[in-house]
């Protein structure tokens, strides 16, 4: 079977600034993140022909190659569902490269969220189906459905608070190492996340990702120019999308087993096109904008049996030095949440080796996007 094994790699990444209000528009904070990872890259933007971004995403390729001044376009693609396209978008690229059909391919993510509206107030569409199932009877936003989930794996499987509380003080304990964190130097104690206000119960502040507005980009080549790029490249090992059978949004009303989500999809794919597993995985970027969302994907993506996700995180296992140090730059719950971006940044730097919560010697790194939504997840290696 043909695989994207290592043909490609991510040879640039770079960012705005995060903040809870820029001035700069979508469009300006996308061209400022997709040109400083093409100088990080070394590659002239005239050179690229290929662009993938989120259907969410306000500023189109047509938009964003003019103005970076792009030359003959030859692939461009979009892909759905919020944070579960993070991945995704650089898969796509992948396969463009690896076929021939571009060369130097941009994936990008800006938001205003932080200053922004939110995408659930816009009452005056008509509710997609699945919110005809959910937003009348009071799962208005993705924390309320998040929250439902969380509720019933504490019910069947004895997950705690304290339980999220580890995977919030993981993710801010290495965002307080980061300065370009928006919780940078500002830890976080148990205290104030038991007595922290409810946004959706089980669900405190703490739980939930951060508003923010910023952009970061990274750029794809293949495997041979990467090597002659101005840094380590970091090679595209695997490549996964996940929409399980019956799926239906954040709840799964359908899904015979609601708590076993697209990662399941998506990690199977994702193994299934290694060299490597989860054995293998030497630091993790997972997709934290709740904070549920990291034991239901420990186990999806097989680090741990079913229903030990909660478990998992006891005993410092997501921290530096654990078993899977997790989210290191802070990940959406502490550093930015756009979208699940910058936890592909993330890995990219620890590959290079220049994270600032760096994993000594990690060689490999999972990335994964959104749970709850179909998803996608990449396989990463130096």
């Amino acid at each position: 079977m043909a695989t994207l094994k290592d043909a490609t790699a991510i040879a640039g990444i770079g960012q705005t600034p995060f903040a809870k209000q820029l001035p700069a528009s979508e469009k300006e904070l996308a061209c400022r993140a997709i040109v400083a990872a093409l100088d990080d890259a070394g590659i002239a933007p005239s050179e690229v022909d290929a662009f993938a971004s989120y259907t969410m995403e306000e500023t189109d390729e047509v938009e964003i190659a003019k103005a970076i001044g792009a030359g003959d376009v030859t692939h461009f693609s979009k892909v759905g569902y919020g944070g579960g396209g993070s991945c995704a978008t650089v898969a796509h690229l992948a396969a463009a490269i690896a076929t021939g059909q571009a060369s130097v391919g941009v994936a990008w993510r800006s938001r205003k969220r932080g200053s922004g509206p939110r995408p659930w107030k816009n009452t005056r569409v008509q509710l997609p189906t699945p919110g005809q199932w959910t937003r009348p009877f009071g799962l208005l936003r993705p924390a309320d459905e998040i929250g439902m989930l969380a509720r019933r794996y504490m019910h069947e499987y004895g997950a705690t608070r304290d339980h999220f509380f580890h995977v919030a003080l993981a993710c801010r304990n290495r965002a307080n190492q980061n300065p370009a964190a928006l919780m940078y130097e500002r830890p976080l104690t148990r205290e104030m996340y038991m007595t922290a206000r409810w946004i959706s119960e089980p669900l405190c502040l703490f739980d939930n990702c951060l508003e923010t507005d910023g952009a970061l980009a990274c750029v794809v080549v293949a495997a041979e120019r990467a090597r002659d790029c101005r840094h380590r490249p970091v090679y595209v090992h695997a490549a996964a999308q996940g929409l399980p059978a019956q799926h239906h949004g954040m709840v799964n009303y359908w899904n015979n087993d609601p708590l076993t989500g697209p990662a399941w999809t998506a990690a199977r794919q994702l193994w299934k096109g290694a060299d490597l597993g989860p054995q293998d995985v030497d630091v993790a970027q997972i997709y934290d904008a709740f904070t549920p969302l990291i034991p239901l994907s420990l186990e999806g993506y097989g680090f741990c049996g079913r229903g030990e996700g909660a478990a998992f995180t006891e005993g410092g296992a997501l921290e530096t030095g654990g078993r899977l140090p997790l989210n290191t730059g802070g990940g959406g719950l502490s550093e930015a949440y756009v979208h699940g971006f910058n936890l592909i940044t993330e890995g990219v730097k620890q590959l290079r080796g220049t994270s600032t919560a760096q994993v000594p010697g990690a060689a490999t790194c999972l990335v994964t996007a959104g749970e709850g939504v179909p998803t996608s997840a990449l396989l990463l290696r130096s």
